[in-house]
């Protein structure tokens, strides 16, 4: 089962459809290089199940239609017979969009303008909206944010309509405004209640300190606080520009009648020249560990390094290894030495990524020193291939899982259009994770997981800090 330090914090989940969360913890990069693959008389012939692999690969792609609308790009994925529709109008940028003082401005943009439109007032969108079943929602992450619709495919011309009103002609009544300003205030005052999220902020000051994401899109209670109507409007004019935006659109559709739909709408817009800066990786060069005091029955410890992203060659690997240090922590801590009920290894789908470790324990040093262990031990010795196997095929029959909905191959397809290389990357990926050897899984545990910076939640007279800072290969 997938647990909660898995997921993306929940002030950065990125949600696109009905009821159901855009799943952007799960999915692929790439492993083998291309020029691997492409060795002439070297490759051998390929197996009958690798054609197969190649062959889903081929149909899958073939489904996607990709066109341009004035310079916004549109991919539009057809699923013959689904009854539902989800489609996003995603902006690209994330925290490179926003600064220390607006943190947040475009989340409480997004999320007001979902309340009402100039052509649908809030009292008019939440009566049709609930005659159709369709849902209008907003959710941001560090890369990207997204304006997003559910709906049947029966009603998906009407709800169209709507959507394409909140999104080019949003309202931004006083009352909205300030109702969902007020609302997103007093949920950045509970992210320091729980450990689970505190310790969320406390990582995430320390492991983005100096870099863009610093800038949390969510924003704080302080920056929220100060946000006006006129900021709303300014950013929303900024942002609505063909150039910055990215519309995905899955369920049983026709490309062609959708282009026309488009074009009479957000084809409108004006281009603009929007060129994203590029992102810096992250780098971490010297193990640390910051202790913040909490009167708590247990310590709650998260550890970060510097991983590579997802558009990256040595992601698949980092997956598959991730995968399989989760599982020998659970074994090595929880059931052998039941130090924790839930210790984990993780890694974020990010442009510039993190992976790391997380664990909740009375004895946070033993703990900690155990999964560190596992850590070296990854990087001494080669996984077997028969442990390999199982831990990928279960990885991949999760993906999948996961993959069902049409809102989660949205967000997919658009995950790796912005940040992972081109959607067709997402398409691959099963090729790719399966091409996972020990060696790589071996060579990136060595290369990537090593500096790792700890935060501690809990009582500092308790924590070893020599534990923490101990040194891992390279």
């Amino acid at each position: 089962m997938e647990t909660q330090n898995q997921k993306q914090p929940r002030r950065r989940a990125f949600l696109l459809a009905v009821g159901c969360a855009f799943m952007l913890f799960f999915s692929g990069g790439d492993t083998a290089s291309w020029a691997q693959q492409a060795q002439a008389t070297a490759t051998p012939a390929p197996t009958p199940d690798k054609v197969k692999v190649r062959e889903v690969a081929a149909t899958a792609e073939s489904l996607v239609t990709e066109f341009e609308v004035n310079g916004l790009k549109v991919l539009v994925k057809r699923r013959a017979g689904s009854m539902s529709v989800s489609a996003g109008l995603f902006l690209r940028g994330g925290a490179r969009n926003i600064t220390a003082e607006n943190a947040g401005v475009e989340a409480l943009m997004l999320d007001a303008a979902t309340e009402g439109s100039v052509g649908f007032p809030r009292a008019t969108l939440r009566k049709e909206l609930a005659r159709m079943g369709t849902v209008i929602s907003h959710g941001m992450n560090y890369d990207y944010s997204v304006l997003a619709l559910g709906s049947t495919r029966a009603n998906f011309d009407r709800s169209w309509e709507i959507f394409t009103d909140v999104a080019l002609r949003p309202a931004f009544a006083l009352e909205d405004v300030k109702r969902v300003q007020n609302r997103l205030v007093i949920a950045r005052r509970d992210d320091t209640d729980t450990p689970d999220s505190f310790i969320q902020v406390l990582q995430s000051r320390v492991a983005y300190a100096g870099h863009p994401y610093m800038n949390d899109p969510g924003g704080s209670e302080q920056t929220l606080q100060r946000l006006t109507i006129e900021d709303l409007r300014r950013h929303h004019t900024e942002m609505m520009q063909t150039s910055r935006l990215l519309l995905v659109l899955v369920g049983d559709l026709d490309a062609a009648k959708v282009r026309g739909n488009i074009s009479a709408s957000f084809g409108k817009l004006p281009r603009g020249d929007y060129r994203p800066a590029p992102l810096p990786q992250l780098a971490f060069n010297a193990a640390t560990v910051d202790v913040t005091q909490r009167a708590i029955p247990t310590n709650y410890v998260q550890g970060v390094f510097a991983a590579p992203p997802i558009s990256a060659d040595d992601y698949y690997a980092m997956r598959v290894a991730s995968s399989l240090l989760s599982d020998r922590v659970l074994v090595e801590v929880r059931f052998k030495r039941n130090l924790s009920y839930a210790p984990e290894a993780f890694l974020r789908n990010q442009g510039a990524n993190i992976g790391g470790i997380a664990v909740s324990a009375v004895d946070a040093n033993q703990a900690i020193s155990v999964m560190l262990y596992e850590i070296s031990k990854l990087q001494r010795e080669p996984v077997e291939a028969s442990n390999l196997a199982p831990v990928v095929s279960g990885f991949l029959t999760r993906h999948y899982m996961e993959q069902e909905t049409n809102a989660a191959q949205a967000a997919d397809l658009a995950m790796y259009e912005l940040i992972g290389g081109g959607w067709r990357n997402s398409i691959t990926f099963l090729e790719r994770i399966r091409a996972v050897t020990p060696k790589d899984v071996q060579r990136v545990a060595q290369k990537y997981m090593h500096n790792l910076r700890f935060v501690v939640l809990g009582d500092p007279a308790r924590i070893d800090k020599n534990v923490f800072t101990v040194q891992l290969g390279e």
